[in-house]
């Protein structure tokens, strides 16, 4: 995709989603629109404390997937029950915004759900600010992943935060994006 190129999800939402949460939500300016402003993606890997080669494997199917490059996260204390020491690697961000984050989006909605085995919707409970949280099972749903390259089939979690503090605002801005609920 060409940089100066808008994904189409985006000009969707600027185009048609404004103007009819506006209505919806009877706000009083335009910039009160609610906007999705992030988009997390994390994974954690529990077995990277014995073999740290799982994390490297592991970073590259999710820069593959999210198309940016991931963060290593640490351990914040040691738990000696999991045999896990302060400042071990456990696991992998990735942090999306602006462009990579509505390409993504629009590849999970339209690609990645639909692959998913006996997908019924996601649930549609918010947390209280507006926000989702959903976690997949299995990243060989998105197309990016060959599954000749992966050593185990691994899940994550996805976050998606939005500018609103209340779950009815959320809830429509995901509905009128396409999110598949329940």
């Amino acid at each position: 995709m060409a940089h100066n190129q808008k994904p189409r999800l985006q000009i969707f939402y600027e185009k048609e989603i404004v103007k009819t949460l506006y209505k919806q939500l009877s706000l009083k300016n335009y910039m009160q629109t609610i906007k999705l402003t992030k988009i997390v993606v994390n994974m954690g890997i529990g077995d990277a404390a014995h073999n740290p080669k799982i994390i490297n494997s592991n970073r590259e199917t999710l820069e593959l997937i999210c198309g940016q490059k991931a963060i290593i996260t640490k351990a914040k204390k040691s738990i000696a029950a999991f045999k896990l020491r302060k400042h071990m690697n456990i696991g992998i961000k990735i942090t999306l915004r602006r462009n990579k984050m509505w390409e993504f989006l629009d590849r999970l909605i339209n690609i990645a759900l639909p692959r998913v085995r006996d997908f019924r919707g996601i649930s549609s409970k918010l947390d209280g600010h507006g926000n989702i949280s959903l976690g997949i099972e299995e990243q060989i749903i998105f197309p990016e992943v060959n599954y000749d390259k992966i050593e185990k089939i691994r899940g994550f979690n996805i976050s998606l935060i939005t500018s609103t503090t209340n779950n009815k605002a959320g809830y429509l801005l995901f509905k009128h994006l396409g999110i598949p609920f329940k």
